[in-house]
């Protein structure tokens, strides 16, 4: 029979045992970003910037924290009087639906100087789902990207401090990005991001140089990334199919570089596992562990696997998945090299602070906040 002080000690040991493995379960780091955009007429250029380099910034969490659970969210706003105030997008580790949202925005409506920011702000901290700190260690982290301050005059919205102070309590970083030099804005965007324990980053109205670097590896990788394409087995229903053979379309519609850092990011994040984010791929969700094959509805299959028995549709998921790894293969060693070539060509551009563009000024902010 154990003695009282043998029992104690065995206690103590399983409970060290049990938070081991709590620790490991929840050691997955969970990075949530939104941003918050002004989409009137004048952000034009910025806004063009930011679908080229959403994938860059995506790949700067995911260089930082391989294997990060990451989450992008997108607000875009406007003021009263125009097509909209604020459209939303609440956060979500289906990144390439955020950027087929980023890519739908186009730059119009304001008129007024101030635009409708207090709302986008109430909007961004209340409705895009951001986990609760009290129950989810994570980063995060809001950007507002603006070149115009908020209307104060409008009665029907909560105003900018008793918004941010909302975001601190729910553990939101508020920055503030300031496009152009317009004073009024400077005053309140160096407000909000002390305010939100954040950062003030200025950069050129246009968004600044946003430097796309083409490597000698770009179309070798969207080479290799059609065929990954061809291993994606959608299933579910047919909305939810069509759903996933438009992600897998997107890297033929984007400019080389960027369909490259699309292709890079989810190669890194994903371990060659799925090839497109978000669900819906019968191949990654088997090898996941999220599916069954037997599990899934013969009307839920594409068609060619309904006509197969149940060991050809086996054998069928099976050859996909060894094409899968071997390109994911392939596609690693050429992400790693054309890392290593876009690393070399930023250290020989090594550009001045003066010279911080959107991108660069983000990636700088999130590296530093990621802590």
């Amino acid at each position: 029979m154990l003695s009282l002080r043998q029992a104690v000690l065995c206690l103590l040991m399983l409970l060290f045992a049990f938070s081991a493995l709590a620790e490991t379960a929840v050691s997955k780091r969970r990075v949530e970003v939104a941003f918050v955009l002004d989409t009137t007429g004048s952000m034009a250029n910025l806004i063009d910037g930011a679908k080229k380099k959403i994938w860059s910034i995506a790949n700067a969490i995911v260089d930082q924290y391989p294997d990060a659970d990451i989450r992008f969210a997108l607000v875009g706003y406007r003021d009263i009087g125009d097509e909209y105030v604020t459209r939303e997008f609440p956060l979500t580790a289906d990144i390439q639906s955020i950027y087929a949202k980023l890519l739908a925005f186009k730059a119009d409506g304001g008129g007024d100087t101030p635009e409708s920011v207090n709302e986008a702000l109430d909007v961004a901290v209340t409705k895009l789902g951001w986990s609760d700190k009290s129950q989810i260690k994570a980063d995060r982290i809001l950007f507002l990207v603006g070149d115009a301050p908020p209307h104060m005059d409008y009665k029907q919205d909560r105003k900018y401090p008793e918004i941010i102070a909302e975001a601190v309590k729910k553990g939101i970083i508020v920055n503030t990005v300031q496009a152009g030099h317009d004073l009024s804005t400077r005053r309140i965007w160096t407000e909000m991001a002390s305010l939100g324990k954040g950062d003030y980053l200025d950069i050129p109205q246009d968004g600044g140089r946003v430097a796309v670097i083409v490597t000698p590896y770009d179309n070798e990788i969207l080479i290799i990334q059609r065929k990954l394409n061809l291993t994606i087995i959608p299933y579910g229903s047919r909305v939810r199919q069509r759903e996933v053979e438009s992600r897998a379309e997107m890297s033929a519609m984007a400019p080389a570089p960027v369909a490259a850092d699309m292709a890079s990011f989810v190669s890194k994040s994903r371990k060659g596992e799925a090839v497109i984010t978000g669900g819906g791929d019968l191949v990654a969700d088997v090898q996941e562990g999220h599916k069954k094959l037997a599990e899934v509805p013969k009307n839920e299959l594409p068609g060619n696997m309904q006509k197969m028995s149940a060991n050809e549709q086996a054998a069928y998921l099976d050859v996909k998945a060894g094409e899968r790894k071997e390109f994911s293969r392939q596609l690693e060693v050429l992400v790693s090299k054309r890392d290593a070539f876009i690393l070399e060509q930023e250290k020989a551009a090594s550009p001045a602070p003066s010279a911080r563009s959107f991108d660069t000024g983000v990636k700088e902010v999130l590296k530093k906040q990621m802590k």
